[in-house]
């Protein structure tokens, strides 16, 4: 009996410790979360998203361990819209205050802007990739999304640089901004 009490008593005092743990998330993770994130929608209406559908990663052949297969289209705009959907998750259980509601509102607000394009837009391009359509086909839809979507999306992600910044330089956050990863 007193072996029960003091083993709920440990988990009661691990769970108490990992909730505590969880509820105070530190500047540098919501800037993480927030801010840093975003990256991964990198290319978002441009050419760069198209060009990782003209060329899309490889995967290794199920029940191979030297094999590798071109990902169809459509696993990478799956895996880009779950990610959208766990992250922009993550960011909407961050705890709003002050110093972090512009932040994690406009977050929130960029990827609520591009998850219905991906499931959508982006989906439908990834299809016709899969499918081998032509490329008038694959360069009209491609100008539509960046045509519709570009302009607003900049617009939300510049705000969210700017509230990434101050966020930061408040909190010490050291960061390397406009890191340029090309030859130019």
């Amino acid at each position: 009996m007193l072996v029960k009490k003091w083993l709920f008593l440990l988990l009661f005092i691990l769970c108490a410790c990992m909730f505590n743990a969880c509820n105070n998330a530190t500047p540098e993770n919501y800037f993480d979360r927030a801010v840093l994130n975003i990256n991964m929608l990198h290319g978002f209406a441009t050419d760069g998203l198209q060009s990782e559908l003209e060329s899309p990663s490889v995967k290794m052949v199920e029940g191979s361990k030297d094999q590798f297969a071109p990902m169809k289209r459509k696993e990478v705009i799956d895996e880009k819209i779950q990610f959208i959907e766990a992250n922009a998750e993550e960011v909407r259980q961050l705890k709003q205050t002050d110093d972090t509601k512009e932040m994690l509102q406009t977050s929130i607000a960029l990827y609520d802007f591009a998850l219905p394009v991906y499931k959508n837009e982006y989906m439908q391009l990834a299809k016709l990739y899969d499918d081998g359509a032509s490329a008038e086909q694959i360069q009209a839809l491609e100008k539509s999304i960046e045509e519709k979507y570009s302009s607003k999306f900049g617009a939300l992600f510049d705000k969210l640089t700017t509230a990434g910044k101050q966020y930061a330089e408040k909190n010490n956050i050291k960061v390397n901004w406009d890191v340029r990863t090309s030859p130019q």
